[in-house]
């Protein structure tokens, strides 16, 4: 490259950063502004809500997630002609939206409920939990009415508990319900042609983290447990669903199979709708639900704010039932949208301490992650359990790690679609050297006090011995697992270790293989506490969560964190500039999920992070 050219390079990638950090520093003025007016309007006080309306539950702006947080304007680049624009998703926690719907229940303000269920990103294990809830509505004799416009399978789980199921006559609202499905991705012929090498090291013939790296196809195996569990998942959900609206689960296989719920009218034909409404065949038809003459009149109450205004903490207790949230990957650094190991044992502690706590429940929503981090949490458990009783509630996830941690509890609760087990580790390390010699023509010439000191350089491969020691790390690892299993759920290693080797179980199957003790809710786990604390009446407990959730202030923030410079280093200071540097940061991100950056390299985490549309 000459010299003028280069100079041209430097000077077009520096205004580009200048440009990119102008941005930056705008989108965070609009955020900072945004949440000052809306700080501003609200003026910290609880909303105000209409004497009567209809409970509208709108899944699109609203995400039921495991602890309630203040609401995040939902800001983009694309929205940056509109200062201070943009809509807030509001997040509800699990156990506050189930309480909501009691109390709406008990409330005469509240006619009815309307859920409009597209786009929701909801998981499914709290979609089941807030179906629960509105079946316990429904007893009341108000009605719960559904409506959509492009029903998906997930979406059309939630609707499918409703009195009535509307759809819209527009066309270009299909439907597209069409069962389960995920996707495997497989990198190896890829990284072959670039001269990347991953080093995967494992104990569990079904622990497929990493195999997407090391394959072009799926292990027979991991084949095997995937296909078990979206069975699994499926057989939850259909079974649910044919029976909210009295159909057989083969007639209900069969539609979906042979796509005969493309239309509208296909949903009321086959019973899983009870009318096609136009837009003021909607308005009039929600005009006489709620008892008014004409749409105008009718009053809608957004569930967030009912959820805020109504639900509120016995803080006249003198007695507590802590909820710990364990929501998050399992990592070292300490991370406040994660399970930061030495903050959760230090949380559990201060719990424990806590003489006004007398039961605990550990909900847990985790895929896993470091093997320290997760050591550290579950000896807080086990030394909490000695005094107080501690209860578990699963979420979407309480895998590997996330098992890992709560397996010893005096009682388990777990939905039947959560992904649970993973009783295994892996070692799992990308290696550059052929790439960085023939892609990125750097020759790296290693200077060291001992033959092993560059084991961990990423420029060269692990030679037998350093294989062999890792391969030991691994194993001795997951026999501790396998001990930790045993003792905590009262079993032989010999038991656990058949059902372990990493495979990925759903709550309904590791029911019937004793990694769980009862399928049921949030609500369940707390009222299970109650009791064991001495009082099963949960309305006398104050049931407080922990950790406190972070305010929007510290949500944007956490938002502009740094990365760790080590695990940058290889990319920056090596494959910087050449062809191979975006797989290299995409490598290492994936990494990073579980790291935090802080050189962890035995990791019990799921392979995967399954969304249901």
């Amino acid at each position: 490259m000459r010299t003028k050219e280069f100079f041209k390079w430097v000077l077009a990638v520096l205004c580009g950063l200048l440009v990119w950090g102008i941005v930056k520093a705008i989108f965070f003025i609009m955020m900072i502004g945004s949440l000052a007016g809306s700080a501003a309007s609200s003026g910290g006080s609880a909303p105000t809500l209409p004497k009567e309306g209809v409970l509208l539950m709108d899944m699109s702006s609203l995400v039921i997630t495991e602890q309630t947080t203040e609401s995040m304007p939902s800001m983009s680049l694309g929205s940056l002609d509109g200062l201070g624009s943009g809509s807030a998703v509001a997040q509800v926690g699990l156990y506050d939206a189930v309480r909501a719907i009691h109390k709406a229940a008990e409330d005469p303000g509240v006619k009815l409920i309307l859920l409009k269920t597209d786009n929701g990103s909801t998981a499914m294990t709290n979609i089941s939990e807030i179906r629960t809830a509105l079946s316990g509505f429904r007893k009341s004799g108000k009605a719960v009415v559904a409506y959509g416009e492009a029903y998906t399978s997930g979406s059309y789980y939630l609707a499918s508990i409703a009195d009535k199921i509307y759809t819209t006559s527009h066309h270009g609202g299909n439907n597209f319900m069409l069962g389960l499905g995920g996707r495997m991705i497989f990198l190896k012929d890829l990284l072959d042609r670039l001269g990347v090498n991953y080093q995967l090291i494992r104990h569990g013939k079904y622990k497929s983290a990493g195999e997407m790296y090391i394959l072009n196809a799926p292990s027979p195996e991991n084949m095997e447990q995937n296909q078990a569990m979206i069975g699994s998942m499926w057989e939850t959900i259909a079974q649910e669903t044919a029976e909210a609206r009295g159909i057989s689960v083969d007639s209900l296989n069969y539609f979906i199979d042979n796509l005969s719920i493309n239309f509208p009218e296909d949903m009321v034909k086959h019973n899983l709708a009870d009318e096609v409404l136009s837009v003021e065949g909607y308005k009039d038809k929600m005009a006489v639900l709620a008892g008014k003459e004409k749409y105008k009149d009718v009053k809608f109450i957004p569930f967030k704010d009912y959820a805020a205004a109504k639900v509120k903490p016995n803080t006249a207790a003198k007695k507590k039932i802590a909820v710990i949230y364990a929501d998050g990957n399992i990592v070292e650094q300490d991370d406040p949208n994660n399970i930061s190991g030495d903050r959760f044992a230090n949380i559990i502690a201060k719990v424990r301490a806590d003489s006004t706590v007398k039961a605990v429940v550990l909900r847990v929503n985790s895929p896993g992650g470091t093997v320290l981090a997760a050591s550290k949490i579950k000896e807080e458990i086990d030394l909490t359990r000695a005094v107080k009783p501690v209860v578990a509630s699963y979420g979407a996830y309480a895998a590997s790690g996330g098992y890992w941690i709560s397996n010893s509890c005096d009682h388990i609760f777990s939905g039947a679609a959560t992904l649970t087990g993973s009783i295994g580790c892996f070692s799992a390390i990308p290696e550059f050297g052929k790439a960085v010699k023939n892609v990125a023509h750097v020759n790296v010439v290693p200077v060291n006090s001992h033959k092993h000191s560059d084991m961990l350089s990423l420029v060269r491969p692990f030679n037998e011995e350093e294989t062999r020691m890792m391969q030991d790390y691994v194993d001795d690892i997951y026999t501790n697992f396998v001990n930790i299993v045993a003792e905590g759920r009262d079993m032989t290693y010999e038991a656990v270790d058949e059902i372990a080797q990493g495979r990925v179980w759903t709550g309904a199957d590791a029911l019937k293989i004793g990694l769980v003790d009862e399928l049921g809710s949030l609500e369940d786990a707390i009222a299970y506490a109650a009791a064991l604390g001495g009082d099963p009446d949960v309305a006398a407990w104050n049931v407080t969560g922990y950790p406190k959730p972070l305010s929007m202030i510290q949500q944007i923030m956490a938002q502009f964190g740094t990365k760790d410079p080590n695990a940058e280093d290889i990319v920056e200071n090596v494959l910087e500039g050449t062809p191979l540097e975006g797989i290299a940061r995409a490598l290492l991100d994936w990494q990073r999920t579980w790291t935090k950056g802080n050189g962890q390299l035995v990791f019990a985490r799921l392979p995967f992070e399954l969304e249901i549309k």
